[in-house]
This record gives C-alpha cells, structure tokens and sequence, in this order.
C-alpha cells in the first residue's frame, strides 16, 4: 500500500501542475486576446476592454470575446478595399461613346452604334491616335492641318516651300 505521505506529495504536485497549466493557459488566452484584437481594431479602449474581459471572466470571457469580435482584421479589410477599388478602376477604365454612351472598344475608329467617330489613323505610320491629338506619338509625324506651336519664321517657311508646288512652265511653241 501507498504511505499517506507519499500519496499527499504526488496530490501536492499534481495540484501544482494543474495550477501552473491553467495560469498558464489563463495567461496566454489573455495574451492571445490582446494580440488578436490589435490586429481587428485600432481603437485602443477596445483593446483595453477586450482584454480586460479576458482576463477577470477567464474562459466564459474569451468566448464572449469570440462572439462580439470583428469578424474581419484589418488586413483582410484592407485586401477587400483593394480589390474593390481595383474591380472599381476596371469598370471605370472601359471606354464609352461620347456620342451615344455605349462601350467601345480601345482600337474602334467608329461606334458602331452611333457612327461617331472616335479615332483616326495616322497618316505616316498608321496607328490610331485619338481625335485630339495633334502629333503621332509613336512616329512622331504631325498631322497634316494641326497648328504647330512655338515654330520659327525659317522652320515655317520651309514648311510653306515644300508643301508648295512648283510653277508649271508651259513653253510656247
């Protein structure tokens, strides 16, 4: 049979072990908490109470704490802003008519719908620029009509030269 003494110790020791478990476990579910709530909310009295509710009501307050916690971190709420604003921006980015409304196409000269025209080709390489655009920006070529800004009196008229003609002479026979 077992001493009443020995049998006291082990009871004594594994009274102690259950103890150190549950403040450990008491500990670390209040540590948990803390940390968990930080990364739900930014407001810092929900933190406090948060883990206060932890710690003083122990495993009732934790799952309390389950049940009235945000459903989301803020990581995963800044994810889906993203996301949003990303499906916003791909909803935003697809062209319209000016005429009728309608969505286009980026490489359509004309709406179908409407007949507007909505691009036109350049003359020397032959992509599409848009309608305002007064120079080609993948060749460089200026469009033929467009006003010229900041042009000198020489560069103007050797444009004017070369676009001229020259006389034709009719002989006289």
């Amino acid at each position: 049979m077992l001493d009443p003494g020995v049998l006291s110790n082990i009871i004594l020791i594994l009274t102690g072990f259950a103890a150190a478990f549950v403040a450990a476990l008491w500990l670390s579910l209040i540590f948990w908490t803390y940390r968990d709530i930080r990364q739900r909310t930014r407001d810092p009295l929900v933190h406090i109470l948060a883990t206060l509710v932890a710690a003083v009501l122990f495993l009732p307050g934790v799952l309390i704490y389950l049940i009235l916690r945000p459903s989301h971190t803020l990581e995963e709420e800044y994810q889906r802003s993203l996301e949003e604003e990303a499906l916003l921006q791909t909803i935003e980015e697809t062209p319209q008519c000016p005429g009728c409304g309608r969505k286009v196409m980026l490489d359509w000269v004309v709406c179908p719908s409407c007949y507007t025209r909505l691009r036109k080709r350049c003359h020397q390489c032959g992509r599409l620029m848009e309608l305002a655009w007064n120079i080609c920006p993948y060749c460089g070529t200026a469009v033929p009509g467009a006003r010229r800004e900041n042009i000198t009196l020489d560069e103007a008229l050797q444009t004017t030269l070369i676009n001229e003609e020259p006389p034709s002479v009719e002989s006289s026979s």
